[in-house]
């Protein structure tokens, strides 16, 4: 083992299982060889985080989006690729074979889809084409300093003043809300509810009079997250999705999507490649070592054989658990890799950075406790 990733080791992969045609593949392998430069790739390569730098990925969302590319899982109607799960995992792992920049977009992942199945007709007019483009950058507004795994407990409040609600309150560990346009969130519309009861679910522009956005470092030293105050923040009543009072809904809905694409196969083969290059670096690769790599990436393929079975609905449970198993599987191998990854390049800048970058992802989105509690309910333990 060199420590490579094998272009041709993806391709044969899909070529034998029949989940891309040759055509659809051979497009996306001549596009990608053509399209991606050096500077991109290292940009790409760079990457320890949930997605690469901000100039990267305006420079590859033009590109993508100039191609139809840059929501692969949109429908064609609504501006994207409309591609079936079998072509997206195979442009996302040909990606990762290539180093392509990572667009960890919320809009794009997140609250598009969420638009395009549960808004309004203005709300997909007025939101979805500035999404695509880049225009709009959107972060989450669900966590707060006493409503983290449990949400439901959540104290944003949303007096209705008129046709407008004004927000009072705050927002904890909002990532990327440091450099983004809007917000989706979760506020308490009515004072005297508890709970999942008397929501409400709006989409925010950030640049109103009140908001105060402060980051919060890391101890690699970035500032991916941030703490967000509110203080009389006018937003209009008609940008929510869903009833006023059913934001729980409309909630369950964006992490049912959120939890199935947030940690995708192409960011964990770029972590397993970067483990295996350091291990090859550093003369480490025994039979040990050779054998540990070759199980994470036996993980590897049973994660992204479930993700293909959960969108095609070939699971017997709903979407809830079955998301749950999927941010629980992808987060839970990250970390492992990356353990790994820091274990044979313990000085190099890019293994601590990369392992520190994920011990968040087993809390962040629900901590893995309380999915294993969902997926037990799901089949019927007490």
């Amino acid at each position: 083992m060199d420590g490579s990733f094998q272009i041709e080791a993806a391709r044969s992969h899909y070529a034998k299982s029949g989940a891309a045609d040759a055509a659809f593949r051979a497009e996306v392998d001549d596009f990608l060889d053509t399209a991606l430069t050096d500077e991109l790739r290292a940009a790409g390569r760079a990457t320890t985080g949930l997605k690469s730098s901000p100039e990267a990925c305006a420079a590859w969302r033009a590109i993508l989006l100039e191609r139809g590319w840059v929501a692969p899982s949109w429908p064609i109607e609504h501006g994207g690729a409309g591609w079936s799960t079998a072509q997206r995992l195979y442009f996302e792992n040909a990606s990762a074979a290539r180093d392509a920049p990572i667009l960890q977009s919320s809009g794009i992942r997140t609250i598009g889809p969420l638009i395009i199945a549960e808004g309004t007709q203005a709300q997909k007019d007025r939101y979805l084409p500035p999404i695509l483009s880049g225009a709009h950058e959107w972060c989450q507004g669900f966590s707060e300093p006493q409503a983290g795994s449990d949400l439901s407990a959540l104290s944003l409040r949303a007096e209705r003043d008129g046709d407008d609600f004004i927000l009072t309150g705050s927002k904890l560990w909002t990532s990327f809300a440091n450099y983004a346009t809007h917000m989706f969130l979760l506020a308490r519309s009515d004072p005297a509810s508890s709970a999942g009861h008397g929501l409400v679910f709006l989409l925010v522009e950030m640049d109103q009079p009140g908001i105060e956005v402060r980051p919060i470092r890391f101890i690699d030293g970035a500032c991916e997250t941030n703490e967000i105050f509110f203080n009389g923040v006018r937003t209009p009543a008609a940008d929510r999705i869903g009833d006023v009072g059913d934001g729980w809904k409309a909630a369950k809905r964006l992490m049912e999507i959120a939890r199935s694409n947030n940690t995708t196969t192409g960011l964990l083969r770029r972590a397993v490649r970067a483990a295996q290059q350091g291990a090859a670096a550093a003369g480490a690769v025994d039979d040990e070592m050779h054998a540990r790599l070759a199980s994470l990436v036996l993980r590897l393929d049973a994660f992204e054989a479930l993700e293909a079975h959960v969108a095609a609905g070939g699971i017997a449970i709903g979407p809830a658990p079955a998301t749950s198993a999927l941010k629980l599987m992808a987060t839970e191998l990250h970390q492992a890799i990356t353990e790994i990854g820091l274990e044979v390049a313990p000085h190099t800048a890019f293994a601590q950075e990369k392992y520190f970058a994920t011990r968040a992802a087993t809390i962040y989105s629900g901590t893995s406790e309380v999915h294993r509690n969902i997926m037990a309910r799901a089949i019927g333990c007490p």
